[in-house]
């Protein structure tokens, strides 16, 4: 399994937020080339950036400091938020990103996805479904940086981009996210149970290594932790175990 290092933008800072509140921000540090270059020599090969003021607002403030990091590491780096064109995916491809996060888009306009996933080819994106769960545990899709329910259910959305050939699905239980409350392991569990071979990234909540652990035994490719890593709960000797297990 995949160990992906997360770094979250906003105004220029490294943060983390709590259940996805832009009101509830913990603040890592402002200088996140620097973390970009700390994550870099992690037995890593990939790392995400989630650009949250691009996510609320549509607008890429952040985009000198993505490309410095991207520029600055042999990491293969997929950025989210606020991506809502094609040339969004191409300017960010021109400055060293792999892999473009789309997520409210998709869910709005997935003709218009539909024809990116066409145009830049599957390993150029990633789906970005982020979820609450109904009183019901039924999976709603989240948009706008996770402020607005879709009332579009997470199955129902990924049937569609399946079809499509959609390769690699990011998927945030919203309620778990910079919680420290352990991933939704029984989501997981049910979206490889329905889509077998689907590239999925799980993100949200993961505490320390023994999370990590559960989510390779029950399948998962990959994991995406950002908390967990700057508060030194996951060591970089514990990163190192997942690839020389692979």
């Amino acid at each position: 399994m995949k160990i992906i290092p997360a770094i979250d933008l906003k105004d220029g800072n490294c943060v983390r937020l709590f259940k996805g509140d832009f009101e509830k921000t913990t603040h890592y540090s402002s200088n996140p080339a620097g973390i970009g270059k700390r994550f870099s020599e992690l037995a890593v090969s990939d790392l995400h950036i989630v650009d949250l003021d691009g996510a609320r607002t549509g607008d890429q403030h952040n985009r000198d400091i993505v490309a410095a990091i991207a520029s600055n590491t042999t990491l293969d780096v997929q950025l989210g938020g606020g991506i809502r064109s094609r040339d969004d995916i191409e300017n960010w491809q021109q400055v060293g990103v792999k892999r473009c996060v789309v997520g409210s888009v998709a869910i709005r306009e997935p003709e218009v996805v539909f024809g990116w996933l066409d145009k830049f080819g599957p390993d150029a994106m990633v789906l970005a479904l982020d979820v609450k769960l109904s009183a019901e545990d039924l999976p709603i899709l989240t948009t706008h940086g996770w402020t607005r329910d879709a009332n579009v259910s997470l199955w129902q959305c990924l049937d569609r981009y399946r079809e499509r050939g959609v390769r690699h699905v990011l998927c945030t239980d919203v309620a778990r996210d910079g919680a420290m409350t352990g991933p939704n392991f029984a989501l997981y569990e049910e979206i490889l149970s329905r889509y077998p071979g689907l590239e999925l990234q799980a993100s949200g909540g993961v505490r320390h290594c023994s999370d990590l652990e559960h989510l390779r035994d029950i399948g998962v490719p990959a994991a995406i932790t950002g908390r967990a890593l700057l508060d030194g709960e996951i060591t970089a000797d514990e990163v190192a175990s997942f690839r020389q297990n692979a």
